[in-house]
């Protein structure tokens, strides 16, 4: 067998010695040289493994290594150690002879690892220690930045900018983080984490979704939709259909979101009529609601509806703005 040199690179994200079987093979049956001491290093050791750290002249240490052992391993840090790889590859392509280099994948990330990166990096921005502004923030401070960031993310589905929503959703995400974060320094009794978040999330997911994590029969769409509402309503004791709408919500929004409510449950009750109201301002509700409703018959989004026409008018604020600060031409 030629000589080798394998670079063994694992995730940071996964718990230390959590290895594949062929890396456990090869860090038992050969030297391992690391630039420092870590978790993994001490998980290698516990099982065995001959483990040296090499602070410098990495490549020589390896070469050295292989020289006398026929194989070495280099256990690469959390970044990979690209610098160290691409000086053993540029030395063995001038002597090809001394080794051969192998990349060997210890671990990997699992989807969604960069998560944990996110809580860690959070956790240490709401320590003491960390971000004075982050620390001072309450629930309720945060409250209209949450809001905000939301709509920042519906103005980027609204345009189709894909990249825009994927830096748009990472501050809702933010907002998320740091919400669960300073849950954990609430009065024992009332505190959660952001793993109660998630927990709670999958724990739902899969109660809501009997059809895919259960077994039962998926049904058409509309099945799917009645069979999600009987389990919530289940899990939920409310006295009325209307509970559970958010209220904060743009008003539009909301009187449509409460006349479909209604009519899921096959109430028939009107909206009041414009002519019958005794003030200007209810006047105007009323004739705005059955404006809503008409749009509700109709299929159309009420709110998106307005959105698009403001939006356009808005434009058309910018165009006359821009012809009125433009000089009339000589002459004129």
């Amino acid at each position: 067998m030629p000589a080798r040199i394998v670079l063994l690179v694992t995730s940071p994200r996964l718990p230390a010695g959590l290895l594949t079987a062929a890396a456990w093979d090869v860090v038992r049956s050969a030297p391992v040289l690391v630039g420092g001491e870590s978790a993994l290093t001490t998980a290698v050791r516990a099982a065995g493994a001959q483990v040296t750290v090499v602070e410098t002249g990495a490549t020589q240490a390896l070469l050295d290594a292989v020289a006398a052992h026929g194989t070495a391993v280099w256990l690469a840090g959390p970044a990979g150690d690209e610098a160290l790889a691409r000086e053993l590859g540029l030395r063995l392509a001038r002597e090809p002879g001394l080794a051969e280099l192998e990349l060997m994948y210890g671990s990997w990330d699992p989807p969604g690892a960069r998560l944990l990166d996110a809580v860690e990096v959070m956790d240490r921005l709401a320590s003491p220690g960390g971000d004075p502004w982050k620390r001072s923030q309450t629930h309720r401070s945060l409250a209209g930045f949450l809001l905000e960031e939301c709509y920042e993310a519906y103005d980027a589905i609204s345009a189709d900018d894909t990249d825009a929503l994927r830096e748009e959703l990472g501050d809702v995400l933010l907002q998320v983080l740091l919400h669960a974060r300073l849950a954990e320094e609430l009065p024992e009794g009332e505190r959660w984490t952001v793993d109660d978040v998630a927990g709670g999330l999958v724990d739902k997911m899969v109660r809501r979704n009997p059809h895919v994590f259960a077994g039962l029969e998926a049904g058409t769409l509309e099945e799917i939709e009645a069979s999600w509402e009987r389990i919530k309503r289940a899990e939920k004791a409310r006295a009325s259909v209307l509970d559970g709408i958010a209220l904060s919500q743009p008003a539009l929004a909301l009187a449509a979101k409460i006349l479909d409510r209604a009519a899921r449950v096959g109430l028939a009750v009107p909206p009041p009529l414009a002519e019958s109201q005794v003030d200007p301002e209810a006047r105007l509700g009323a004739s705005l609601l059955a404006t809503v409703a008409a749009a509700r018959q109709a299929g159309i989004d009420p709110e998106a509806a307005l959105r698009r026409t403001t939006l356009a008018y808005a434009e058309a604020v910018r165009t006359a703005e821009r012809a009125a600060s433009t000089p009339p031409a000589n002459g004129s």
